[in-house]
């Protein structure tokens, strides 16, 4: 079973979810874009939801308690990608990009060694699980503008903000 439990941050919910030991989920519960993360961890882990805690749930949450308070840069909750190797290949390149940092697409498929296919790199950020702990946030168009994102291009803004990036 995936134990899963809400995590009310100051820019929205997210519900956050572990399976066995890792975490596999840090999901912004807005618009359509946890139902194709549920269902997908779902079916590949050949398990269901149920609410309630882990150890690991309680770790993350007082990792984000200090991340939104401004008092950590940086996570060490263990995580569980779910989805295909090429995906695992972007989630583990964002964990990469440093606080306060971003990076376009572009430069994250050139980071990877497949420069070619920034599209399906952009696809691979919008199927992350783990949000803020796998950072897609600091992903952004080759132009600097915000692009996508599951909780909303107001919490993408906002997250950056808090990271001390400014914003158009």
């Amino acid at each position: 079973m995936i134990k899963t439990k809400r995590y009310e941050s100051p820019c929205g919910i997210l519900l956050l979810g572990s399976y066995k030991d890792k975490l596999c989920l840090c999901d912004w519960q807005t618009e359509k874009h946890h139902d194709y993360v549920s269902r997908r961890l779902k079916r590949i882990l050949q398990t269901d939801f149920e609410e309630g805690t882990s150890e690991v749930i309680e770790r993350t949450v007082c990792q984000l308690d200090d991340f939104f308070a401004g008092k950590r840069k940086e996570f060490d909750v263990p995580l569980l990608f779910v989805g295909t190797d090429f995906q695992k290949t972007v989630w583990n390149e964002l964990l990469k990009i440093p606080f306060g940092t971003t990076v376009s697409y572009g430069e994250m498929a050139r980071r990877i060694g497949m420069p070619k296919a920034v599209r399906a790199v952009a696809n691979a950020n919008g199927a992350n699980a783990i949000s803020i702990l796998a950072p897609c946030h600091r992903v952004i168009g080759s132009d600097h503008s915000l692009t996508g994102y599951g909780g909303g291009l107001d919490v993408k803004r906002a997250l950056l903000e808090l990271e001390g990036i400014l914003c158009h």
